[in-house]
């Protein structure tokens, strides 16, 4: 620190790591106020900073504001804090700070923000602390604070905006006068022991935006049966956010609900002993985003103008009384993301209009009545990640379209009345892991097609009338935890290899005839005569002969048509290089002669332009250039690596276009642009969770290239700019032109470093090493930069400082000068949730990108820490 010298005040900053990319460390000294009798300013936040606060406070007679927090202090707070007459800032929250609030706060009656959230202070809050009028924010959530709130607290407090005092012991009733703190914007009490009715009074709070009053005791007027303040709320225009769930109210909901603010995005009643039905008025809410009645005792019918709710993101219904059909209206929230409405009373079939919600990605209809089919039109659903449908009585075959699921991770089929085979596009399903099938009607033979569901960790295909062999593919299940196929018709060999060693004998039980594994008692297999596995060689040698003999002529005529029509269009450059039959000169008009008005990009290798055909179809043409050292040869290994690659959140190739002097790629065309754009635009916004979800899409492919392909894929350049998203928001790699291809027994290739500095692994950089693990690397990086919204390459990163040391160095302490503040905030109502994702993606961030490639996870293992992240945090 330094001491300013002259004049009549000082100021003594200590600058955050944010600036200057180092942090404080010690313990403050015991006298430093005097060394700085004019001191005015004191931040010294976010930073390593331990030890108690100094008890003498004397020589800071000057200070206004006084920021210590996010350190790691302890001890309690100092008496002496309440010599500062002059201070009106103090800062002490996410500290470890102890004890009891001193009574002399309350001498400071120049005050106007109070935060000490995130500490361990317990005892009451000293009554002095509500006499000061000037007191704009009160911030003391996540402590151990008890007592009562003073029944005058609204008189003593005419300035005050925010109060914030959730997730501490506090009880007794909301005082009644808190109305006449009549310039609140912000109430939050959750999780404490508040009782007693909700004063009608809140309703006279005209500018309150947030109202946060869940897990509490707190219940209706006893005489009531209705929840009556909900009248009253209407009063409140600005009204945002509603929670009240955890309450014992025990009440119906009245029809003024549709009076609330139009500007409510956000309700929550769940678990509150709710009973009858949902108003219909709810309809009026235009500008929700977030609905949850979930684990109420509601009954009746879902009101059909809930499809008023265009806006509505999240609906949860689950664990009710609910009745009557799947109401259509829900087919026209077109935003809807979640969809729960498990344990309830819903008959019926599932309506076709279902598969035109695109947006939904969960959808639980778990605990019904529904009957009839599965909608066809629910496999349109290509981006749905989890499907409950158990214990209903759906009929019918499962179709071969469930292959569209290429987003799945949870489908819970089981309990129905499902019948035929199980459909071989069960093995698309990617990124699958859980899978519960049992107690249907499902027969046939298990499909040899799981080898490719790496991420399987749930399988339950147990009383249904299977038959058959256990695939030898279910052994590739190296993460498989859970394995049940009991009371089914299956036989033969119990598998012994990857994770059946710690399967039990009920896994297995209730079969026609399985043998083998001596563990689980079952008999031994019998062994096949040699005789008949000599006649079965024969036969075995005599069909390769004939298919040989048939087909082998045939294939020589394909490849001669091939090489004939190949040479035909490399001499011509209207033919097109495949059976796609877009043109040259198609290619030219849909670009208006690629004119700059329809350029996208331009890269090392080419430019990407907008195509718009004849038939109105759109696509991204990637034009490679002829004058470019290197890019035919980028054209050739992109065709080498795409040719046979197909996968959700791998940019498409649609056809190309080729010949000596001109060379492109027709690919899907991606309208929402790059990672990159929404990252830095000033008008362009992803939320906390949108962000995992595109890295999840990232990692998914490439999980896919490394592990899920015949031949391991190295992208070589993963960076944001080469990230496309779709019109669904979902995440797709492009631009493979430097990508390598291990061959067999390949861990590591030699190549020239053409990859972008920043995300470049270290061995690529220094010695030209290829492996997968330079992509776990640059995977890594981006993950820090997708949630920290800065650059490897940005300017405040020069020389012995980089992107990941920064982080690195923030790990340890406070994350929130890291993290994106857009998306994460201390008054943000998930922010605990989001701060444990953060912790646990700026910890994987790190590991991906270890300089030892050996210490660095792999990508099953990356996606599989995503994936969980994701679950905790929903």
């Amino acid at each position: 620190m330094e001491k300013k010298r002259g004049g009549a005040s000082g100021s003594v900053r200590a600058m955050k790591r944010k600036e200057v990319g180092c942090c404080v460390g010690g313990s403050l000294p015991s006298n430093m106020c005097e060394h700085f009798p004019v001191l005015t300013e004191l931040s010294l936040s976010y930073n390593y900073l331990e030890g108690p606060i100094p008890t003498d406070l004397h020589g800071c007679k000057s200070i206004i504001g006084f920021d210590l927090a996010s350190n790691r202090l302890s001890g309690s707070i100092p008496k002496g804090i309440g010599n500062l007459t002059t201070l009106q800032r103090l800062y002490l929250g996410y500290n470890n700070l102890a004890g009891e609030i001193p009574e002399e706060i309350g001498n400071l009656n120049q005050l106007e923000i109070l935060s000490s959230a995130n500490n361990s202070l317990h005892g009451m809050i000293p009554i002095g602390l509500f006499n000061i009028s000037s007191l704009n924010t009160i911030g003391l959530s996540f402590n151990q604070l008890s007592g009562t709130l003073p029944s005058n607290l609204g008189n003593m407090l005419p300035n005050l905006e925010v109060l914030h005092i959730a997730v501490n012991l506090l009880e007794g009733s909301i005082p009644r006068s808190i109305s006449n703190s009549s310039k609140l914007q912000m109430i939050g009490f959750t999780s404490n022991k508040f009782s007693g009715p909700i004063p009608n009074s809140i309703g006279d709070l005209r500018v309150l935006k947030v109202l946060n009053l869940a897990d509490n005791h707190l219940t209706k007027e006893p005489s009531a049966t209705e929840l009556g303040f909900i009248d009253l709320l209407s009063n409140c225009i600005n009204l945002r956010n509603l929670d009240l769930r955890e309450n014992p109210f025990d009440a119906t909901l009245p029809r003024s609900i549709g009076n609330l603010s139009t500007s409510l995005i956000y309700l929550s009643i769940r678990s509150a002993k709710l009973k009858g039905n949902i108003p219909i008025q709810i309809g009026n809410l235009k500008k929700l985003q977030f609905l949850d009645f979930g684990d109420n005792d509601l009954t009746g019918q879902i009101p059909t103008t809930i499809g008023g709710l265009k806006e509505l993101q999240i609906l949860y219904l689950e664990e009710n009384k609910l009745e009557g059909p799947f109401p259509n209206a829900l087919c026209e929230l077109t935003n809807l993301g979640i969809l729960s409405m498990g344990n309830n009373k819903i008959s019926g079939s599932i309506p076709k209009c279902i598969g035109n919600v695109l947006s939904l990605r969960e959808i639980g209809l778990s605990e019904n009545r529904l009957s009839s089919t599965i909608p066809e039109s629910l496999w349109n659903l290509k981006d749905v990640l989890k499907l409950y449908l158990s214990h209903n009585s759906l009929i019918g075959n499962l179709s071969s379209k469930i292959s569209s699921f290429r987003a799945i991770t949870e489908l819970e089929l089981s309990n129905n009345l499902l019948l035929g085979n199980l459909p071989i596009g069960i093995g698309d399903l990617l990124t699958l892991t859980y899978l519960s099938l049992s107690h249907n009607g499902i027969n046939g033979s298990i499909p040899d097609v799981f080898d490719k569901l790496v991420a399987l960790e749930h399988l339950d295909l147990s009383s249904n009338n299977l038959s058959g062999v256990l695939p030898k593919s279910i052994e590739k299940l190296k993460f498989l935890t859970f394995f049940n196929v009991s009371s089914n018709q299956l036989g033969g060999q119990i598998l012994e290899g990857g994770q059946f060693h710690n399967f039990t004998y009920e896994s297995f039980m209730s079969n026609k005839d399985f043998c083998g594994a001596p563990w689980l008692n079952f008999p031994p297999c019998p062994r096949e005569k040699k005789s008949d596995k000599k006649k079965s060689l024969i036969y075995v040698f005599i069909s390769l002969a004939v298919i040989v003999a048939v087909f082998v002529p045939i294939v020589i005529l394909v490849l001669r048509k091939f090489q004939a029509q190949r040479d035909k269009n490399l001499a011509d450059p209207s033919l097109e290089a495949d059976t796609s039959m877009i043109s040259y000169l198609e290619l030219r008009r849909a670009t208006n002669g690629f004119t700059e008005e329809n350029l996208i990009g331009t890269g090392g290798f080419g430019s990407v332009y907008k195509a718009t055909l004849s038939n109105g179809e759109v696509y991204a043409v990637k034009v490679f250039h002829s004058q470019h050292e290197g890019a035919f040869t980028s054209f050739e290994r992109e065709c080498e690596v795409l040719r046979n690659i197909r996968h959700r959140n791998i940019a498409k190739v649609i056809s190309s276009c080729s010949n000596l002097d001109f060379k492109s790629l027709i690919l899907q065309y991606m309208p929402n642009g790059s990672l990159e754009s929404w990252l830095y635009s000033n008008e362009l916004f992803l939320d906390f969770l949108q962000r995992l979800d595109l890295m999840i899409d990232v990692g998914c492919a490439l999980e896919y290239l490394h592990h899920g392909y015949t031949t391991p894929v190295v992208h070589c350049d993963l960076k944001p700019s080469n990230v496309l998203i779709d019109s669904d928001m979902v995440a797709h790699v492009t631009d493979f032109g430097i990508s390598r291809l291990l061959g067999d027994n390949e861990s590591f290739l030699h190549t020239i470093t053409l990859a972008t500095f920043g995300y470049m692994a270290p061995e690529y950089g220094t010695d030209g090493l290829v492996s997968t693990k330079c992509d776990v690397y640059s995977f890594g990086i981006m993950l820090l930069e997708v949630f920290t919204r800065k650059k490897p390459s940005d300017e405040m990163f020069n020389e012995g400082s980089s992107l990941r040391s920064w982080v690195s160095d923030a790990a340890s302490g406070s994350l929130f000068e890291v993290i994106d503040t857009t998306i994460l905030q201390p008054d943000d109502e998930f922010s605990n949730k989001k701060l444990q994702a953060a912790n646990s993606l700026i910890e994987l961030g790190l590991n991906c990108s270890l300089e030892s490639h050996d210490r660095r996870p792999n990508m099953i293992e990356a996606l599989a820490t995503l994936k969980k992240i994701k679950r905790d945090l929903i």
